[in-house]
């Protein structure tokens, strides 16, 4: 059986501010989506990255998730090639700042 992903960001960061919000992220998003069955915990960072990347979030949250997924098995040869086939479809501004963190991401 996979490694259960869980999430407590939300509860430090916005706990006591909004804690509906944290619980959503926390339970929701992190507890229930990413362990739901049907696809894998690799397949789940790479869509997560290329979601992020099509809508130019290219802040934090992009470089925890690309960090995810190296932990999760995505190679430098696949996030590169990832990258590249997304920036035909969500702009090529978009992949060159992913590719910046995804250099530090990999060591590059």
């Amino acid at each position: 059986m996979a490694e259960k992903i869980t999430q407590d960001a939300g509860r430090k960061q916005l706990g006591e501010f909004a804690p509906d919000f944290a619980h959503f992220n926390d339970d929701i998003l992190f507890g229930e989506n990413w362990n739901a069955g049907g696809i894998d915990t690799k397949m789940r960072c790479i869509i997560t990255v290329v979601s992020l990347m099509s809508q130019g979030i290219t802040d934090s949250s992009l470089k925890y998730h690309l960090e995810n997924a190296k932990a999760h098995g995505v190679s430098k040869e696949e996030i590169a090639a990832i990258v590249t086939h997304t920036a035909f479809y969500a702009g090529w501004p978009k992949a060159w700042a992913v590719f910046r963190l995804a250099k530090e991401v990999w060591g590059e």
